[in-house]
């Protein structure tokens, strides 16, 4: 499996696309509009990706989570 990974993420809405341009949106993941999933750089996902290409925004992975804010700790003792 390779390192690199991919975002993602569902811009148009699935409903009256064909059945194989929906299954590969929901191979990949995707559930709503504007959700967006980390997938593996590997040919079989880059052809789901090929399939639904109009409905799609795919952008090269970057450190999200190193540059997201720091969680909050709860404060009840």
């Amino acid at each position: 499996m390779s390192d690199k990974s991919i975002k993602v993420t569902l811009v148009k809405s699935l409903a009256g696309q064909l059945a194989n341009i929906r299954a590969s949106a929901r191979g990949l993941g995707l559930r709503r509009i504007g959700h967006s999933v980390l997938v593996a750089d590997t040919p079989s996902n880059r052809g789901m990706m090929y399939a639904a290409k109009h409905m799609l925004r795919v952008e090269p992975a970057t450190a999200e989570k190193a540059s997201a804010a720091p969680r909050r700790a709860n404060k009840r003792a």
